[in-house]
């Protein structure tokens, strides 16, 4: 090994050491310097990367964010002794000032991340100075590196568990009435009817979902409106209704997991505009997260109830899990969760066109996108050998209007309708199953739904940039 080499090894052993210590630091105030990082290059970063690793990690974006944030630390701490020595010291302090300085910009940023960072900034200059060049050295620098991380994890995640605790103690949020049956019972692969909050899809810019307190929480309705509000979790609950509906993210493509059907328990937001008064130079609601993270909405077909949009509480009888936007979150079934997911919410305020959203900013339409019919195969599973018994079966959903049919098609042959589970409601996913004939050998199967307003599902391939996703969901199955 080359003396340059170890000298790049020994720096990067350092900024293990430097970055577990600062870490371990951050989650001993409830705080994570990692997820802080991973924050910053998810904001940062160009979209082309943003859009590749989400298309590429799937439901794994959170863990990759949070491993490339590690690695992406090491390698600058090794890039540091590259410099001359009398810079390397500079360097790593203006590095983790940049660093905090940057996470200081949310809006609910606590301490934590601020003292981890200054405390691996200071220890990454220290060590910097002199870098360790032998075996042992840079070993003992890794091997703390990694046990601080590893007890930061384990510190983080018995503060998740005890807010789940908190949450779970808030008690039912809904009626906690039987699930209608849709006629089709258990079949095996085939999703259920309700997603389970455990298995729904979980998509935002965040690693890990910020800790509030139900006890100190209100939502501020504010702005360009007659009356201000603050409202307790009590007081919505008041005024709130279960409906069924199918939430589908940006990044669906045909066939993937991005998309789940819940009943959901929440104040219809016509409620809440009929107390706040909007004044007439009100155009735009801006839904606001704890960390200040915002998406905004049309305000005259949501005042009207053209779009029916929810402030949502309640998830399947519970309230929402921290994953889910605990306490609350805006829902408007028929629109892409991009535009309408705003999770962990403080405030509603009323704004006018002015106002210019986290994605927006980013280079997505403002104009939200509806989601587009779509069917997904669950199930392609033939009978005992020779049979040519084929069972196919999945979900469709045409939401905010229902779904009217949907059909399979076999290797490029005519389209086929098949038989519909009973509608939970429009805005909701239904369930599809037929049993078809199979002969010997392998077959293509493609699904496509139709809605009740006449779209058929658009079979063009397409990225979910910068319009959402196109294409039919098919599989493969051998008879």
């Amino acid at each position: 090994m080359s003396k340059n080499e170890k000298r790049l090894l020994g720096a990067a052993a350092v900024g293990l050491g430097a970055l577990g210590a600062g870490e371990l630091i951050a989650a001993s105030r409830g705080g994570s310097l990692l997820d802080e990082v991973g924050r910053l290059a998810v904001d940062y970063a160009p979209l082309t990367v943003v859009e590749e690793t989400v298309a590429r990690a799937g439901r794994h974006d959170k863990e990759v964010t949070r491993y490339g944030s590690l690695a992406g630390a090491v390698a600058a701490a090794a890039g540091l002794s590259t410099l001359p020595q009398r810079l390397r010291t500079p360097a790593a302090l203006a590095l983790g000032a940049g660093a905090g300085a940057l996470s200081a910009r949310q809006a609910n940023q606590s301490p934590a991340a601020l003292v981890g960072s200054a405390a691996a900034a200071g220890l990454l200059a220290r060590g910097l100075r002199r870098p360790p060049t032998g075996f042992a050295g840079r070993f003992l620098w890794a091997a703390a590196g990694a046990g601080f991380l590893a007890g930061a994890e384990t510190l983080l995640r018995r503060a998740d568990r005890e807010h789940r605790e908190r949450v779970r103690r808030v008690g039912p949020m809904g009626a906690h009435q039987p699930i209608p049956d849709d006629g089709f019972g258990l079949e095996q692969g085939l999703s259920p009817l309700i997603t389970p909050a455990t298995k729904f899809y979980v998509a935002d810019v965040n690693s890990r979902p910020p800790r509030i307190d139900p006890r100190q929480w209100r939502l501020a309705i504010t702005g360009k409106v007659a009356h201000a509000l603050r409202l307790s979790l009590p007081e919505l609950a008041e005024q709130a209704e279960e409906f069924d509906a199918v939430m589908v993210c940006v990044h669906n493509t045909a066939g993937s997991g991005r998309a789940g059907n819940a009943r959901w328990l929440g104040v219809p937001l016509t409620k809440l505009f009929d107390h706040a008064l909007p004044e007439s130079g009100a155009t735009r609601l801006v839904t606001r997260a704890s960390d200040g993270y915002t998406i905004s909405l049309p305000l005259e077909p949501l005042r009207t109830g053209e779009w029916p949009g929810y402030l949502v509480i309640g998830m399947n009888g519970e309230p929402l899990s921290p994953e889910h936007g605990f306490p609350a979150r805006v829902f408007v079934p028929g629109i892409y969760g991009q535009y309408t997911g705003a999770k962990w919410l403080t405030e509603l305020e009323l704004a006018d066109d002015s106002h210019v959203d986290y994605w927006i900013k980013r280079g997505w339409p403002q104009e939200p996108l509806w989601v587009r019919p779509q069917a997904r195969i669950d199930v392609a599973a033939t009978g005992s050998p020779g049979s040519g018994k084929c069972t196919v079966a999945g979900v469709a959903w045409a939401p905010p209007h229902g779904v009217a049919g949907v059909e399979i098609r076999i290797d490029e042959t005519d389209w086929i309708p098949v038989e519909l589970g009973a509608e939970l409601a429009p805005a909701a996913w239904r369930r599809w199953r037929t049993i078809i004939d199979l002969p010997p050998g392998s077959h293509t199967i493609a699904a496509r739904v139709t809605s009740r307003s006449g779209e058929v599902q658009d079979a063009q391939t397409r990225p979910p940039y910068p319009l959402g996703p196109g294409g039919l969901h098919t599989v493969t199955v051998d008879a």
